[in-house]
């Protein structure tokens, strides 16, 4: 029912920046929160971010806070991932995910929690 399509991941040094962007089929978009998700060879999928379907509130994980910034634009579908102050162990294989179902705990934190997946984009930092 939704596709999900990520981009501009790649190799970037220690201290540099990306950023991702995922593109979402059809016309419902704003009605979706929006997250990320990352997943290291060998460690557990991690919560980054997730976005309102407005755009009016984000909340990021503990590991990237400060550094990483979500946002969106409803009139092109797309929800972004700025990157910055990148280090080694930022990298992972970056999804972004959505659903727009509500939950009593406010925005999810738990990839249980979301219904549609893009396939991911690399982020490789090196040292």
């Amino acid at each position: 029912q939704v596709q999900l399509v990520e981009s501009g991941g790649g190799l970037v040094q220690a201290g540099g920046s990306l950023r991702l962007s995922c593109v979402a089929s059809g016309g419902t978009f704003s009605r979706y929160f929006m997250g990320w998700f990352r997943q290291a060879p060998g460690k557990e999928r991690e919560f980054v971010a997730v976005i309102s379907g407005s755009g009016g509130r984000m909340v990021y994980g503990d590991s990237v806070k400060g550094r990483f910034t979500t946002s969106r634009d409803n009139a092109k579908n797309t929800v972004y991932l700025e990157m910055n102050s990148l280090k080694p162990e930022d990298t992972a294989v970056y999804s972004c995910a959505a659903d727009r179902r509500i939950f009593s705990g406010g925005l999810p934190r738990l990839a249980s929690q979301y219904t549609y997946w893009g396939q991911g984009t690399q982020v490789t930092v090196s040292s």
